[in-house]
Parts: structure tokens; sequence; C-alpha cells
């Protein structure tokens, strides 16, 4: 390339660049265009059927909000032109004070496009979220109704986003867990293809009997199938957190007799695939020695100081309200030894929800873990939010009667958008589907379902 242009030739050159970037930009195919750019259109200004124009609520956009009549069938209409044919996103925001969720239908040109779209509850009434859907529209203008599906009616409607795309796409804050070890686990490629998640969690490392790190126990860092996956998960754009530890086998925690060595185990694998994050999902045997649990603290310290950026994610186990006494202690311990941990992360399943309640539950024990951590590390509300996270579990799980349905993840999802909290997870991708003859447990979900119905929530996460 020369460095230099001639001055005599140099309005040509401009010229041909402008051409280009005109022919680049409407090359773009429709739907992109149409996604351009976003337009609002206020629900007190729609057609409205069973409902009112209210204001006694704080936080609306425009001048007010439509209050749906509590009752089946209750709608409000807009007409929504879009600048082309194709794919769109209709992004409803709303307000949902109470304790259960208020389905609608949306309708695009009088054809129900998304059934019993969740709007789960928000904090109180005045409290927005919102609530995305990808649909067809027809050059021109468009009639797009949301019908309450129950005889609770609607939430409080504020307005309709025309184009509005989620910023960016789902990171690592989302990052599934998928576990290769059993039960035919999906092509991570093709979920990424299914759902536009970009990272998982992968699980999980253990002891192969002395301090020395393995899949599972027993299959190489490189050179196999797991490092096979992950090049092809980089390949196709995105990246991978490595889970240590899990409720199963061998913990390294264990078998290394001290923090510098298990320092050193972590930095094997950190090595090997050149990550970013870790997690630690510190259970059982491991999770119940107080010694093991200093010595994953005064390690993590050591690897956080020799690897610049790192970030690192404590996962364990809760109860309804937050923290036990064990997780309290974990947390203070890492306060007190100046670990800058970056999340701490709860599993909020397994411990006693029922069939209906699992999201408020959920909300309920990050409420306790976000108290837990702003009190040990002196963070105000929104820095503590910044160091937590959940990680779900999807489905049926391994409490008899506990269920964690999708409007559940609905409901994290909102509490995740409302907090910006760190991680919302779950396990995990390998349950993600329905259960077919002899299916074991591990391997679906146990309820009705399309794939990946629930990640599809959670993929709706950006931080």
């Amino acid at each position: 390339m020369h460095p230099l242009v001639p001055p005599r030739r140099l309005g040509v050159v401009l010229a041909a660049l402008f051409g280009l970037l005109l022919s680049l930009l409407f090359a773009s195919p429709p739907s992109a265009r149409a996604e351009a750019a976003a337009t609002d259109y206020q629900a007190e200004s729609a057609t409205i059927s069973q409902g009112a124009v209210a204001t006694n609520h704080t936080g609306f956009t425009g001048t007010g909000f439509v209050d749906y009549t509590n009752i089946t069938g209750s709608y409000v209409e807009f007409t929504a032109d879009a600048a082309a044919a194709g794919q769109t996103t209709l992004t409803f925001r709303y307000a949902n004070g109470t304790t259960a969720d208020r389905p609608m239908n949306i309708s695009v040109n009088g054809t129900v496009v998304a059934s019993s779209v969740s709007f789960a509850p928000t904090a109180n009434w005045d409290t927005w979220a919102t609530r995305s859907v990808t649909v067809s529209l027809a050059a021109g203008a468009n009639k797009v109704r949301a019908t309450a599906t129950t005889a609770n009616g609607g939430p409080n409607l504020d307005r309709l986003t025309l184009g509005s795309a989620p910023v960016g796409t789902p990171g690592l804050a989302v990052a599934p867990y998928e576990y290769f070890g059993w039960g035919n686990p999906q092509s991570p490629t093709s979920v990424m293809s299914a759902t536009g998640v970009k990272w998982f969690t992968l699980a999980f490392i253990l002891s192969d009997g002395s301090c020395n790190p393995a899949w599972d126990g027993s299959r190489p860092l490189t050179g196999g199938d797991d490092q096979s996956k992950i090049n092809s998960i980089r390949s196709a754009g995105g990246d991978v957190i490595v889970s240590f530890g899990g409720w199963s086998g061998a913990k390294l925690g264990e078998k290394c007799s001290s923090a510098s060595s298990l320092a050193g185990a972590y930095q094997k694998v950190i090595n090997a695939y050149g990550l970013k994050v870790i997690d630690i999902d510190i259970e059982n045997t491991e999770w119940g020695n107080a010694t093991v649990r200093q010595r994953v603290i005064d390690a993590l310290k050591i690897v956080k100081a020799n690897n610049s950026g790192l970030k690192t994610v404590i996962t364990f186990g809760t109860t309804t309200s937050g923290p036990d006494s064990t997780g309290v202690d974990m947390i203070n311990r890492g306060a007190n030894s100046g670990l800058a941990n970056d999340i701490w992360c709860i599993m909020p399943f397994d411990f006693g929800g029922g069939t209906t309640n699992m999201g408020t539950l959920t909300t309920q024990a990050m409420e306790g873990l976000k108290g837990r951590v702003k009190s040990a590390y002196g963070y105000s509300d929104t820095t503590a939010y910044a160091h937590i996270g959940l990680s779900s579990m999807n489905g049926k799980t391994d409490d008899s009667g506990e269920l964690v349905r999708i409007s559940d993840f609905q409901t994290m999802l909102v509490y995740a958008q409302q907090h910006h909290i760190a991680r919302l997870t779950y396990w995990a991708v390998n349950r993600d589907r329905a259960c077919g003859s002899g299916s074991d447990g591990d391997a679906c979900s146990g309820v009705s379902q399309q794939p990946y119905d629930y990640l599809k929530v959670f993929a709706q996460y950006t931080g």
C-alpha cells in the first residue's frame, strides 16, 4: 500500500469510497434496514379495549399508560409502520406489580404470532421492565395487538417500540452450563445458532486422583473431544468459562494440599485454553470443609494476581432466604482475605421450593445474597448487584415436587434486567429439551417444551 495518495487523485478516491459506502448501505437486507431505526408508539395513543389511560404510577413515558381491565380479552392495539417487509423486534415496556404472571397473545394484522407471552411480575407498579418478541411485519402499516389471556388482564402497558433489537448479544453473564460427559450432549455450535448465545460454562474439571486437573477426573485437557468442542465454539465467535467442582467426584480443593498447589492446578486449565473466566462450583465435601473453603479463597487470590483481567465466579447452594451459614462464612472469608471475587453466584434450586413460586423464591434468595455481599465488602446496592448472580435449574429439579417453569425464568430475567446482576444462567443446556422414551433426568427437563425454551428466555439478558 502506498503511504500517500497523490492530490489530483484524492477526489476520485473519495468519490469511489462514498459510492462503495452507499452500495453497502443499500445492499443490506430489508429486515436489517427495518431494524436500524427504533420507533416508539405510546400505549395511551393506541386503540384500547377494556382498559383505561392512567397516570397514578410513576416512571411512565409519554402522557400516561394503559391500565388493562382485569378480564380475559382486554387489549391494546397499535398501528406500527415498518419501512420494509421482514422480521423486526417488538419491545413492550410494562409494569406488573402483582405476584402473578400476566401473559398476553401478540397478534399482527389479525394473526396471533406469539401466544401466551409472559409478562412477569416487576418489583412494584412503579418499576418498569421490557418484553421483546421477534415477528414478521408487512411493509407499511401493521396492526399490532397485545391481548390479555387470563382473568387478571394484562400488565400496565407504557409503550411499544418497533425495531429496538436488544443491545448486543448474550455474553458471559448468561453462559449456560453444558456437560459433555453424559447423555448425548447437544452440539454447542447448534445451540449458538438456535439461541444466539455466545458463551458456555463447561463442566466439570475434577482431580485425576492427585492435585492434577482433568475433565471429569479422567479426560485430558488437550487433544481430546473437549478441546475440539471449545475450538468449535471459538471458531463460531463464542468463548467458554470452565467450571471446577460440582457435586460428584474428587475435588481439586481437597486433593491439593495447599493454596499454591491448588492455584497451580487452576493455572494448568487457564493456560490450556487461554481462559478469561473460571467458575468454582463448590459443593458437597469441598463445601463442607472450612479448611478447603479457605484454600479455595487463597488459591483464587493467587491466580487473579498472576492473570491480569481474569474473572472468578464462586457458585454454591442457597436457602430460600439467601446463603446459609456456610455461604455467609464463604463470603466473609473472601472479604476478610482481600479476594476481589467478581461474582458470588447461588444455585436457587433443590431448596424446598414448590411448583408455582420458584421465580419469586429465587428473587428472594438473591436479595439475601445481595445483602450478605454488600455487608461483607461494604458495597453500595448497585455495586453489590453487579457482583452477584444465579444459576437456576430448568424443569423438574432433584427435589420431589419442585418445578422451575419457563415463567419462573421470565421472573428471573426481569429481576436481572432491573438490577443488572452479573450472572444469569442455569443447569443445563443438556436438560433444555423434552424427555423422550428412556431419557435420563439429567438429559431432559421433565416438562413439555420445545428445545431451548428456557435458554431463549435468559438469552434476552445482555447485562
